[in-house]
């Protein structure tokens, strides 16, 4: 399938690394200009040096703590003063690992702030020139687990089920304004984040983080997890024309494999 995005602006939240690093790749080679939002600047400024220009793309990067939403908010804003988007991928660092017993009511402030507050407020500031555009694309990067949750990530099943409802609740406001609204469930991907997780869940079990994969592995029916590069050709289809007409969906994506709309 040609996937075109040529002239489109892209706004990618988690940029500088796995899942957010991928997406912003596959959008920029689609013809997309893509600004990248992370808070490790080396990163970006070498992830921008790498990104495909031959459509005539202009990509920038903004330097955010997704942990500050005071300081946040400040810096879309301005953002936002001087720039439009046709394109918002709401992804974001996730909360420490834990179960209920493990974290207090400020911990889940905390993740309430980094997951929800951030995206609710970044798509205020895009819809906007959406909406005056009639056109718009929103895709909320979330978890499998807010359909069935993991015991060791408390505040991820809570607050990503929240963004996931209001990502629904949204598509149906702004579907006339022909702005399409999708969350991705995201299962298991080569990433960081998973080793992190990984690791932490070995010393949970009292297991290898090499048996914790292994059983990851088994769970998929291709046999392993996912490459990042993979993710960002879904999120490149539901960004283009040629997903016009899916929207308020929660898409699961586990191993590479899109299970189901």
């Amino acid at each position: 399938m040609n996937i075109s995005l040529k002239g489109k602006k892209a706004l990618i939240g988690g940029s500088s690394d796995g899942i957010g690093k991928a997406i912003a790749i596959q959008l920029a080679a689609s013809g997309a200009s893509v600004t990248l939002v992370s808070r490790s600047e080396a990163k970006l400024k070498n992830i921008i040096a790498n990104l495909p220009t031959a459509e005539g793309q202009t990509h920038q990067y903004l330097l955010v703590d997704y942990t500050d939403f005071e300081a946040y908010a400040l810096q879309l804003e301005s953002y936002f003063n001087s720039n439009t988007i046709d394109i918002l991928v709401n992804n974001t660092q996730g909360p420490s690992a834990g179960n209920t017993l493990e974290k207090n009511i400020t911990d889940y402030q905390a993740a309430f702030d980094l997951l929800f507050k951030t995206t609710v407020f970044t798509t205020e500031l895009a819809l906007k020139n959406m909406m005056n555009n009639k056109w718009g694309r929103i895709i909320n990067i979330a978890s499998v687990s807010v359909k069935e949750p993991l015991s060791y990530l408390a505040l991820s099943n809570t607050i990503r089920a929240a963004v996931v409802t209001w990502g629904k609740s949204l598509a149906t406001d702004v579907g006339p304004y022909q702005i399409t609204v999708n969350n991705i469930l995201t299962g298991y991907f080569d990433t960081n984040r998973i080793a992190q997780l990984n690791a932490t869940k070995a010393k949970q079990l009292k297991i290898s983080e090499e048996e914790v994969r292994n059983q990851m592995e088994a769970k998929v029916s291709l046999q392993r997890i996912g490459k990042p590069e993979e993710y960002g050709y879904l999120v490149a289809f539901l960004a283009s024309d040629n997903a016009a007409y899916i929207t308020g969906t929660s898409i699961p994506i586990d191993g590479g494999l899109l299970k189901s709309l």
